[in-house]
C-alpha cells in the first residue's frame, strides 16, 4: 500500500507529522496490511505565500504524484492521510482532475482527514498577523492570504466544493473518505484573548461541525404569500420563503470522534502527539481500520464503528454537540444582499426570544463575501425549545429600489429533524428585488406645460423630477 502524507497549512518543516507514518507502518501487519516505509511520502508545499491558492497546491500536488508515484502515463493507486487544511487541498484536487463523473477513475483508494477544515475554522476571521502567532495552528508563522480567505467561515470556495460533492459515490467508486477529528481542548495553547482557541464543540482550531463532510443543503425562495407579524413593538409585513426543490444532502460519509485529541501539540494533537512507533493512540488504530476497507458494506460498517465511537466520545446524551447554520443571501438578480439583520425563531409564536436561553455561540460574516453569515449554536439546547423559522430583513427596505422583509416558517419542515448535531447546514436565500414604478417614467409632449413655444426652447417649463418619491407601487418583473 501506497500511503501520502499531506500537512496542514502554516507548516514550514515535516517533523509536523510527528511518528504517525512511522507509527502506521510498524502497526500496519496487526490490521492484515503491508505498508513499508519507503511507501509512505511525506508531502512539503508552499503555503505561506499569499498569492497561492488552495487550486494552485492541488494542481501541483497532481503534478508531485505523476513524478512520485507513476503508474504508466498516470498516478499508481494510494491511500492518503491529510491533517488540517491539506484535507480540503486534496478534496479540491479530486474535484478538479476528476469530479463526480470520474470518480471511479480516481487513483485515490482511501482518504483518512485528521481534523480537517472542511467548511473552514472561526480562527481565520481573525487575519494574517493574529493568526500566525497562534501556535495552536501556525506555529509564528504567517498564513498565505488566499488560502486564509478560504479558510474563512462561509467562504465561496468552501459552498463550490461542498455543492460539488452532493454528487459523489464514493463507496461505488472505490473512494473510502474518513474524518476524523477531536474536540479536545490543550490549554497549552489558551489564549485569553482569543475565545474560539478554547470553543465547545472544537479541537481548539476546527469545530467538529466544520470537519464533518456529512452536511444539508437547502435553497428557499420569496413568494408573494404575506403574513402580518410582530417584531418587538413593532407590527411588521413579511413575505414567506419557501423551498425551491428538495433538501439535499451528500451520501453518508464517515466520521469519528477521537477522544482526548487536540488540533495540535505533542501532547494531544491528533498527529502531531504519536510519539513512537508502538504508539497506543487511538487516532493510529483508527487510521489502520479505515484503510483495512476495500468494499462498499465494509465501508458501511466502519462509518457506523466510528459513529459509535463519536458518541462515545461525546458522552451523548449528557454532553453538547453543536451545528452550524450558513446563510447565503442573495436577489433575484444574481446581487449579493451584504446588509440585512437575520433573526432565528422559536415556539409557536415564532419569537426570537422564545428559543432556549444558551443556544447562541458565535457568529461570523464573511469577510469577502459578506452575504455568508455563519451561526455557531448548541443543537441540544437550540432543538429543546424547537427552532420554528427565521426572518430576514435586508436594506435597503424601502425606496426606488429595496427588499421586503421575509420569513422562513418550518411548515412541512421540521428544522429539529433537519439540524443534526455536528454537522454544517447551508441555507441558500433568494429575495426579489422590488422596484418602485416612479423610478422611470414618461412625460407626454403634447402637455401644453411641456411644450416649448415656436423656436425658443422655454426648460423652465420642463418636469423637474429631482425630488420625485416613491409611489408605493411596485414594476411587475
Amino acid at each position: 500500500m501506497i500511503v501520502v502524507f499531506v500537512h496542514g497549512w502554516g507548516v514550514t518543516d515535516t517533523e509536523s507529522y510527528g511518528l504517525l507514518p512511522e507509527a502506521l507502518a510498524a502497526q500496519a501487519g496487526g490490521y492484515g496490511l503491508e505498508i513499508a516505509i519507503e511507501h509512505i511520502w511525506l508531502g512539503r508545499y508552499i503555503n505561506f505565500h499569499d498569492e497561492v491558492s488552495v487550486a494552485d497546491v492541488a494542481r501541483a500536488f497532481h503534478r508531485a504524484l505523476h513524478d512520485q508515484i507513476p503508474d504508466g502515463e498516470g498516478i499508481a493507486a494510494f491511500s492518503c492521510i491529510t491533517h488540517s487544511t491539506g484535507g480540503p487541498v486534496v478534496r479540491e484536487w479530486l474535484q478538479r482532475f476528476y469530479g463526480a463523473e470520474r470518480l471511479g477513475q480516481a487513483p485515490l483508494r482511501h482518504l483518512a482527514m485528521l481534523a480537517p477544515a472542511n467548511h473552514g475554522s472561526a480562527l481565520a476571521a481573525l487575519g494574517k498577523a493574529k493568526v500566525g502567532r497562534l501556535k495552536a495552528w501556525f506555529g509564528g508563522v504567517e498564513p498565505g492570504q488566499r488560502v486564509l480567505d478560504w479558510l474563512c467561515l462561509g467562504s465561496r470556495p468552501q459552498l463550490d466544493l461542498a455543492t460539488a460533492t452532493l454528487d459523489y459515490r464514493f463507496a461505488e467508486s472505490g473512494v473510502y473518505p474518513f474524518v476524523l477529528t477531536g474536540q479536545t481542548i490543550d490549554k497549552r495553547f489558551y489564549d485569553f484573548l482569543n475565545t474560539y482557541l478554547v470553543e465547545p464543540g472544537s479541537d481548539g482550531v476546527i469545530r467538529v461541525a466544520a470537519a464533518n463532510l456529512n452536511f444539508s443543503m437547502i435553497r428557499l425562495v420569496e413568494t408573494p404569500e404575506r403574513q402580518a407579524v410582530k417584531h418587538g413593538q413593532d407590527d411588521l409585513s413579511v413575505h414567506l420563503l419557501k423551498p425551491e426543490g428538495p433538501l439535499r444532502r451528500p451520501e453518508p460519509i464517515a466520521l469519528g470522534v477521537v477522544p482526548g485529541a487536540s488540533h495540535s501539540g505533542d501532547e494531544k494533537g491528533i498527529m502531531r502527539s504519536v510519539v513512537s512507533t508502538n504508539s497506543s493512540k487511538p487516532q493510529v488504530q483508527e487510521i489502520l481500520q479505515c484503510l483495512q476497507v476495500g468494499t462498499a458494506p465494509e465501508y458501511e460498517a466502519r462509518r457506523q464503528a466510528l459513529e459509535a465511537l463519536t458518541a462515545q466520545t461525546q458522552g451523548n446524551p449528557k454532553g453538547h454537540r453543536y451545528t452550524m447554520l450558513v446563510f447565503v443571501i442573495n436577489d433575484d438578480q444574481g446581487d449579493p444582499i451584504g446588509d440585512y439583520d437575520l433573526f432565528l425563531l422559536g415556539g409557536v409564536e415564532q419569537d426570537p426570544g422564545k428559543l432556549t436561553k444558551g443556544f447562541f455561540v458565535d457568529r461570523q460574516q464573511n469577510g469577502s463575501h459578506p452575504n455568508h453569515l455563519v451561526y455557531y449554536v448548541d443543537y441540544d439546547r437550540i432543538t429543546q425549545n424547537k427552532l420554528t423559522g427565521f426572518r430576514l430583513i435586508a436594506r435597503p427596505d424601502k425606496g426606488f429600489a429595496f427588499y421586503h422583509a421575509v420569513e422562513f416558517r418550518s411548515d412541512g419542515i421540521d428544522l429539529n429533524s433537519v439540524l443534526r448535531p455536528n454537522e454544517t447546514f447551508y441555507v441558500a436565500i433568494t429575495l426579489h428585488r422590488c422596484v418602485d414604478q416612479t423610478t422611470f417614467r414618461f412625460d407626454s409632449a403634447s402637455d401644453p406645460k411641456l411644450r416649448s413655444e415656436g423656436l425658443i426652447f422655454k426648460t423652465k417649463t420642463r418636469r423637474n423630477f429631482k425630488d420625485e418619491k416613491p409611489s408605493g407601487d411596485e414594476v411587475d418583473s
